[in-house]
C-alpha cells in the first residue's frame, strides 16, 4: 500500500480535533475563538456554541435557504467564493491563476470519455475558492442531470494563493471529485471539487459511498442513469475551506467578468448563449 503523503496526513489530525466533541466550556471557547480569529459573519446562521463541533461549524447550514430564480437560463455561483480565475480554455489548458498553468484533460482523468472532453476543448472555466470562513456547502449550479461522479485520490496541498503561484498543476495533485453533467438542452458541464490541506474529508449527500482522504488510491467512478438535480439543490460539503472548478463545453455559455471578486451562492456567474 502507498503510504499517506504528509499533506493527508497533517489533514487526519486536524480532522480528529474537528470532530471531537470536547466538554461545553472548551467547546465555546474554541468555536467562539474560531469566529472571531477569522471574522466569520454568522447572520445566517445559529449561534456559534450551539454547534458542538468544530466540524459542525465548519460545516453549518443556512437558517433560512437564500431565493434562487429558477426562471433565468443562468448558472448561479455553487458557494460563497472568491474567483480566483476564469476565462477561456486554451486547447487542453486551463489557469489555476495568471501565469500558472494546469491540463484539464488530466484534472478530469481518462474516465471521462474522448467524445465529451472534446466539447470542453477551447470552451469555458471558472476557479472559485472558499477560504475557512466561508460557508462550506456547496449547490447545483445549473438544472441538470448527473452522469457520473469520479472520485480521484491525491494530496491535499492547501491552495490558497500562496500555494497556487508557486505549483503548476496544483490542482491535478490534490485529490477532487469531478462531476459530470447534462443540461436538458444536451450541453455539457462539469463541477471538479478540490480537496485541500485540512479538507481530509469531502461530502456528497446523494453518494455516500464516496469517501475522500482514506487509504483507497485507485481512481472510483459511479455511474447515473436517472440522477437529476435542480438549481440551488444542496450536493454536500467540504470540511473547511477549499475550492470548486467549473468547466463548459465551447460555445455554451458567456460568463460574468468575476476575476479577483467575491461571489456568494446564488450569484449569476454565468448565462447561457
Amino acid at each position: 500500500m502507498v503510504k499517506k503523503h504528509i499533506t493527508n496526513k497533517i489533514s487526519d489530525c486536524f480532522h480528529k480535533f474537528a470532530t471531537t466533541q470536547f466538554p461545553s466550556i472548551i467547546q465555546n471557547i474554541i468555536n467562539t475563538g474560531y469566529v472571531k480569529l477569522l471574522g466569520l459573519d454568522m447572520s445566517e446562521f445559529n449561534e456559534p456554541n450551539s454547534y458542538k463541533t468544530l466540524n459542525a461549524l465548519f460545516t453549518r447550514a443556512l437558517n433560512t435557504p437564500r431565493n434562487i430564480d429558477h426562471s433565468l437560463d443562468n448558472f448561479i455561483s455553487p458557494a460563497d467564493s472568491f474567483v480566483s480565475e476564469a476565462g477561456q480554455i486554451k486547447g487542453e489548458t486551463a489557469l489555476q491563476i495568471k501565469g500558472m498553468e494546469y491540463c484539464v484533460k488530466e484534472l478530469l482523468t481518462s474516465k471521462i470519455s474522448d467524445e465529451n472532453f472534446s466539447k470542453i476543448v477551447n470552451g469555458n472555466f471558472m476557479n472559485m475558492y472558499l477560504s475557512p470562513k466561508d460557508y462550506h456547502r456547496y449547490h447545483a449550479s445549473y438544472n441538470c442531470q448527473v452522469t457520473k461522479l469520479i472520485h480521484v485520490p491525491g494530496k491535499l496541498y492547501p491552495v490558497n494563493f500562496r500555494y497556487l503561484n508557486k505549483q503548476n498543476s496544483l490542482f491535478v495533485e490534490n485529490e477532487r471529485v469531478i462531476m459530470e453533467c447534462i443540461t436538458d438542452e444536451g450541453k455539457l458541464f462539469y463541477m471538479v471539487f478540490v480537496g485541500a490541506l485540512n479538507v481530509g474529508k469531502m461530502v456528497f449527500e446523494f453518494e455516500p459511498k464516496v469517501e475522500t482522504n482514506s487509504d483507497a488510491r485507485d481512481i472510483k467512478v459511479y455511474d447515473y442513469e436517472d440522477l437529476h438535480i435542480s438549481k440551488g439543490d444542496c450536493l454536500g460539503y467540504f470540511k473547511m475551506g477549499s475550492t470548486v472548478l467549473m468547466f463548459w463545453e465551447k460555445d455554451m455559455v458567456e460568463i460574468e467578468n468575476l476575476v479577483n471578486q467575491k461571489v456568494s451562492f446564488g450569484d449569476n456567474i454565468a448565462n447561457l448563449k
